[in-house]
């Protein structure tokens, strides 16, 4: 008998578990929804294949971005012709002679070009590239319902990229919120938001490649170490518009692809959103950004370094040279003096000073701290413009 009871526990119990076991099977193949409540909705049959929903992301953000066609007045044709006859008075070229205009630059082509742009404020504010309206005095904004306006430019960013216009509705007009792009991660699912090719308002998703990547994006200018890389479709046309999160927020500038023929080849690249943030506020406050320089050379510090010259820390910048008229000689830094913070942000290397001098204008005072043989010295510094 004592057998008999003995064989039904045993049954019961193993018949429990079994049952449990089928049951956390079960739920474990449902949809499993993230914790926070995003806009993207998580669709599929099994968590092992969730892919988000970007409908809410895209009907929020494709009001927000405009289509941007941009042109030279003749006047500033005039004055761009006159101004390279005063710089080389015999660099006349075929186009002088023949069908191009007379000697004083008259009748010479207009320089045009269309792209996109992202509405920043319901007054009206619209930031895209410097590359799609920075050359241009005629620019027409287009609004996703067909609506144009002609567009006032407030000010440009070369060494950024970047432009801010500003057009009158008469209206409060829909606008993207900012997104924090530090907090964005390799692997999330983004949207880019433009006017690619003749095609209006387009979106497409990817997911963000890598970050801190560093492109020359100007002929002029220093390398920019930060765009976002996605494999998200980006063509001429989508140059200024927006490359959003899956709450429809915006984390990027679409700027730049890396291509062998023109046209999308997997890499596309854009400024990200706290960059766009921090030097659209600097352009209305100043107008046109005067890129600043510190007026230093030197190394980062490493071990090697540290060892070398018997330094009492273990990172920052080693100035060892000075611009004879440049920012850091006239506040007072001597070579020896290791660059430790900037502005309160700690120094790794002098990608971090180039970092926050790409975010700098004339005229504006960093609070540097150096270590200079072993004692930390804070120097206000006036940044100057760069020797020409």
């Amino acid at each position: 008998m004592k057998k008999l009871i003995g064989y039904l526990v045993t049954g019961f119990i193993g018949g429990m578990t079994c049952f449990v076991l089928i049951k956390a099977t079960q739920s474990s193949e449902k949809t499993i929804a993230p914790m926070n409540s995003s806009p993207a909705k998580l669709v599929s049959q099994s968590s092992f294949l969730a892919v988000p929903d970007f409908i809410n992301a895209a009907e929020s953000a494709t009001p927000t971005v405009v289509h941007i066609y941009a042109e030279e007045t003749n006047e500033r044709v005039e004055d761009r012709y006159r101004n390279q006859r005063r710089a080389d008075p015999f660099g006349f070229s075929i186009e002088d002679f023949f069908g191009g205009g007379d000697f004083f630059g008259r009748n010479h082509y207009r320089k045009s070009g269309a792209g996109s742009g992202v509405i920043i404020s319901s007054d009206g504010y619209i930031v895209t590239n410097n590359h799609v309206a920075g050359f241009a005095d005629d620019i027409t904004v287009t609004t996703t319902d067909g609506k144009k306006y002609n567009a006032k430019k407030i000010g440009t960013d070369p060494a950024s990229d970047l432009a801010l216009l500003k057009i009158e509705a008469g209206s409060k007009l829909p606008f993207m919120q900012y997104g924090d792009s530090d907090k964005v991660k390799v692997g999330e699912w983004v949207l880019a938001v433009g006017n690619p090719f003749d095609l209006t308002s387009t979106v497409t998703a990817g997911i963000v490649s890598a970050k801190g990547r560093s492109l020359n994006i100007s002929d002029t200018e220093k390398p920019m170490n930060s765009f976002i890389q996605t494999d998200a479709a980006v063509n001429p046309g989508n140059s200024g518009g927006a490359l959003v999160d899956t709450y429809g927020k915006l984390v990027g500038i679409n700027t730049a692809i890396a291509t062998p023929t023109g046209a999308f080849a997997g890499y596309s690249f854009a400024i990200p959103s706290n960059r766009v943030k921090v030097i659209i506020d600097k352009i209305l406050k100043f107008g046109n950004i005067e890129r600043a320089e510190l007026g230093v050379g030197g190394y980062d510090v490493d071990e090697t370094l540290v060892k070398e010259f018997d330094l009492p820390v273990k990172e920052g910048f080693y100035v060892d040279g000075l611009e004879s008229r440049g920012s850091a000689r006239m506040a007072g830094f001597l070579p020896g003096d290791v660059v430790v913070k900037v502005n309160n942000k700690k120094i790794k290397s002098y990608d971090d000073i180039e970092s926050i001098l790409n975010t700098s204008n004339v005229g504006e005072t960093l609070d540097v701290v150096v270590n200079r043989a072993g004692k930390e010295i804070k120097i206000s510094t006036l940044l100057r413009k760069p020797k020409s």
